[in-house]
C-alpha cells in the first residue's frame, strides 16, 4: 500500500502543476463550457486512469525499462518513435518556460513586480540550480504535493454553500459548444500524458501486479476529478474577473482570507520552481548536451518567452500539446501486448 500511495502522489503530482494549481488550465479547458465541463472533468479523469493502467501493462508485459524500448514496443514506425520524441522534449522546453512565466505571473499579479526583473531573477536562480546537483530539490515535490491537495480539499469544502448556491440559480451553461467540451478534455489528457508517460516507465519497479496497477489508476483518477472540481467550482466565484488575471485562485481564495492566499502563493511559487528546474534538467539530458552555455542559453531565452506571459503560453501551447500527444495515445490504447502476462 505504501508503494502505491507513494507513486499515485507522483503522478498526481505530475499532473497538478502550476498550470492546475493556479486554476489557469481549468479555466482554459474546462470552466469555459459551464457545466459540460464538469462532465469534461470526469471523461479527462477517467481517460487518465485508463492510460495510466494501459502504460503500466504495456510495461510489465513487455519488460520495458526506458522510455525508447517503450515506443518501440508502442510503434514498430521509426518514424512516428522519432516524431514522438520530438514532441516529448518540445513540451520539456515548453514547460520550463511556461513555469518561468508564471513565477513572473505572480509577482507581477500580487506585488507589481516587472516580469522582466522577476525573469531575470529566476532565470539567475534556474542557472545557478542547474549548474548544481538537483536531486534533493525536486524531492521536495513530494512535500509539496500533498500540501497542495489539503488545501485545495479544504479550500473547495469551505467553498460548498457558494457552488450549491451558484447551481440553485439555475447558473448551468454559459455556451452551446456542442461537443468542444469534450475534445477539451481529450486534448487536457493528451497534453498530460506526454511527460506523464516516460515517469511512469521510472515507477515500474514499483508497479510490479495487475492489482496494484489498478489501484494506483483507480485512485489517480478519482482524486485528479475531486481536485479539478474543486478548483472548477472556486473558479465560478471569479467568472466575471478570471479571464483578467494570470493566477486567478490567488485571487479567489483572498475572499477566505489574505492568509490563505499568502499561504497558497508560496506554496505555489515553490512548486513553480521546483517544476521548472525538473522541466529544464529533462530537457538538457534529454539532448545529451547539459553543460554550462546550453544551461546559460536556455535560461536567457526563457527572460525573453516570459514577456509573452503565462496566461497566454498556456492558452497557446498546451491545447497545441494535446493535438500533438494524441498520437503518443493512439498508440498506447492500440498497443495489445501479447508477450508476458501481468502477475495477478
Amino acid at each position: 500500500m505504501k508503494d502505491i500511495i507513494k507513486v499515485s502522489f507522483v503522478i498526481i503530482g505530475t499532473m497538478i502543476g502550476a498550470g492546475f494549481a493556479s486554476g489557469q488550465e481549468i479555466a482554459v479547458f474546462f470552466n469555459t463550457y459551464g457545466i459540460k465541463g464538469i462532465f469534461g472533468i470526469f471523461i479527462s479523469s477517467i481517460l487518465t486512469g485508463v492510460i495510466i493502467y494501459k502504460v503500466f501493462k504495456i510495461i510489465q508485459e513487455n519488460q520495458i525499462h526506458d522510455y525508447n524500448n517503450f515506443l518501440e514496443k508502442i510503434s514498430l514506425n521509426q518514424k512516428i518513435n522519432k516524431i514522438i520524441q520530438i514532441i516529448v522534449k518540445l513540451f520539456l522546453l515548453t514547460s520550463f518556460y511556461i513555469m518561468v512565466a508564471g513565477f513572473c505571473a505572480y509577482f507581477k499579479q500580487e506585488f507589481n513586480i516587472p516580469i522582466f526583473v522577476s525573469a531575470l531573477i529566476i532565470a539567475t536562480l534556474c542557472y545557478l540550480t542547474l549548474s548544481k546537483n538537483i536531486k534533493g530539490l525536486i524531492s521536495i515535490n513530494s512535500i509539496l504535493v500533498p500540501i497542495i491537495i489539503m488545501f485545495v480539499l479544504y479550500i473547495g469544502i469551505q467553498n460548498i454553500n457558494f457552488t450549491t448556491q451558484y447551481f440553485s440559480n439555475n447558473n448551468l451553461d454559459i455556451n452551446n459548444s456542442y461537443f468542444k467540451w469534450l475534445f477539451s478534455s481529450i486534448l487536457y489528457t493528451s497534453y498530460n500524458t506526454i511527460i506523464l508517460i516516460p515517469i511512469l516507465i521510472n515507477l515500474n519497479s514499483y508497479i510490479n501486479t495487475k492489482s496494484k496497477a489498478k489501484k494506483v489508476s483507480t485512485i489517480c483518477s478519482i482524486a485528479l476529478a475531486i481536485l479539478g472540481i474543486c478548483i472548477f467550482c472556486l473558479l465560478l466565484r471569479g467568472e466575471n474577473y478570471i479571464s483578467e488575471l494570470e493566477l486567478p485562485i490567488i485571487q479567489i481564495v483572498k475572499e477566505f482570507g489574505k492568509i490563505y492566499s499568502l499561504i497558497y502563493g508560496m506554496v505555489i511559487i515553490s512548486a513553480i520552481f521546483t517544476s521548472c528546474i525538473s522541466a529544464g534538467y529533462s530537457f538538457l539530458t534529454n539532448l545529451k548536451t547539459y553543460n554550462k552555455k546550453n544551461i546559460a542559453l536556455l535560461c536567457f531565452t526563457s527572460i525573453l518567452i516570459s514577456q509573452i506571459g503565462f496566461s497566454k503560453l498556456v492558452n497557446i501551447w498546451y491545447p497545441f500539446f494535446g493535438i500533438l500527444g494524441l498520437l503518443q495515445i493512439f498508440y498506447c490504447i492500440k498497443k495489445i501486448p501479447i508477450e508476458k502476462k501481468y502477475k495477478n
